[in-house]
């Protein structure tokens, strides 16, 4: 069966690799305004008398990344030659994210909740639970893993949480039904109009994988995560933040 698509494939001009560098741009600005301009009182123009700023400019951004990035792993998951390798990385940038995650938010080591790294991870395990499912005779066992990583979602306090499992899970579901997925999409997400937006850059992806080759600029995407955590850390502690 044929994917419905909201743009005609002639106008899809947006590459994988395109996809991550906005999802990339729009997580840097959303991080800043929360770590950064919290306090910002500056009014650039009004919106149906909603005074709108610097921050609540680059947190609408924001909403965009968590979205692409989820639908990125989707895409990741069915076109990847080593899902183990696949799944080792994201578990490995997990660990490596903690404690600059944990810096950032807190100033401290300690924080309740964990980095968007444990999200996709989990949605990632869900994913290969969710193809065993389809693929096994015996469903109760991939039905009870998914349940537990749902829970396990939960119980982390992983960043988005079950909202977040079950939104890359969604996506995997209605993979080939363009508009339907964004319309759930738009749905299943804190922010929803918000996270909607995402679905426009989505609706131009054409599929090819695009500028980010090889396993070194694969890997300086995946630390840009912690490393840019860190920098806000620094820069707000500078600024007499914490």
């Amino acid at each position: 069966m044929g994917e419905d698509r909201l743009v005609p494939e002639r106008y899809r001009f947006l590459s994988n690799s395109a996809l991550k560098l906005i999802a990339l741009i729009c997580m840097l600005l959303d991080h800043t305004a929360g770590a950064l301009l919290y306090d910002d009182v500056g009014v650039l123009f009004t919106v149906f008398g909603k005074m709108i700023g610097w921050h609540e400019i680059f947190r609408t951004l924001g909403r965009l990344a968590f979205p692409i990035y989820g639908f990125l792993l989707v895409e990741g998951f069915h076109h990847t030659r080593d899902r183990k390798l696949y799944g080792i990385r994201l578990l490995l940038f997990a660990l490596i994210s903690e404690i600059p995650w944990n810096l950032e938010h807190t100033g401290t080591l300690c924080y309740s909740n964990q980095n968007v790294f444990f999200t996709l991870l989990l949605g990632y395990l869900g994913l290969c639970a969710a193809e065993r499912l389809k693929a096994d005779g015996d469903r109760r066992p991939w039905v009870a893993l998914l349940l537990c990583l749902l829970a396990l979602s939960f119980v982390l306090h992983a960043d988005y949480g079950g909202y977040g499992f079950g939104f890359i899970l969604l996506m995997d579901l209605l993979r080939d039904r363009s508009v339907l997925r964004a319309v759930a999409g738009a749905c299943s997400l804190p922010g929803q109009w918000r996270s909607g937006l995402a679905f426009v850059p989505i609706a131009f992806y054409n599929g090819r994988r695009g500028f980010i080759r090889g396993t070194v600029l694969q890997l300086l995407f995946y630390g840009a995560y912690p490393a840019h955590l860190l920098l806000l850390f620094f820069i707000k502690r500078s600024m007499g933040g914490y």
